[in-house]
């Protein structure tokens, strides 16, 4: 029996503001990106760096949270599956887009003075003993059900979502 695995974790910046629509079945959907960077030195001992910036797709109740909270310059954690979309543009060539569609989110605070408190945000459950331990936890509470950990010692919150299919993509 052959075992396959598709999962992509990241770690970087939010490169732009989350872009965020409403489907026609009412469903939110979230696109933005994310810059993660690394470093190596090379044989003749310079120091190099690369950026990869990667594509992030986010759905229903994450997407939602994903408004509300992440703007572009905040560190984040974004766990999903690799996707790849091919569609035909208007000049008769075939497209390719390859996104991670995010089912776990963990922002990590950064740059625009975001908190380090972890908020992770992913499929349809909620942990026991979550509550809501701060004046900025409140809102993403009263609008989630979901709240961010007292203190960074507390396991975050998480919600689930469910499989999303190709056809679920408005762009």
């Amino acid at each position: 029996m052959a075992y396959s695995l598709n999962r992509a974790q990241v770690i970087g910046n939010v490169t732009r503001d989350p872009d965020v629509k409403q489907t026609p079945q009412g469903q939110f959907v979230a696109s933005f990106g994310v810059a993660t960077s690394y470093s190596w030195t090379d044989a003749s001992g310079q120091k190099q760096e690369k950026t990869e910036f990667h594509n992030i797709v986010a759905w229903r109740k994450l997407a939602e949270i994903i408004k509300q909270y992440v703007k572009k310059g905040n560190k984040i954690f974004i766990e999903g599956k690799l996707q790849t979309r091919d569609w035909e543009g208007e000049d008769g060539v075939k497209r390719y887009r390859t996104e991670i569609v995010a089912d776990n989110m963990i922002m990590l605070g950064g740059r625009s003075g975001g908190s380090d408190i972890p908020v992770s945000v992913g499929q349809d459950r909620v942990p026991a003993g979550i509550e809501v331990g701060t004046a900025e936890a409140a809102p993403m509470a009263a609008t989630t059900g979901v709240a961010p950990a007292a203190d960074t010692a507390k396991t975050p919150a998480v919600v689930q979502e469910d499989d999303i299919t190709v056809e679920d993509l408005p762009f």
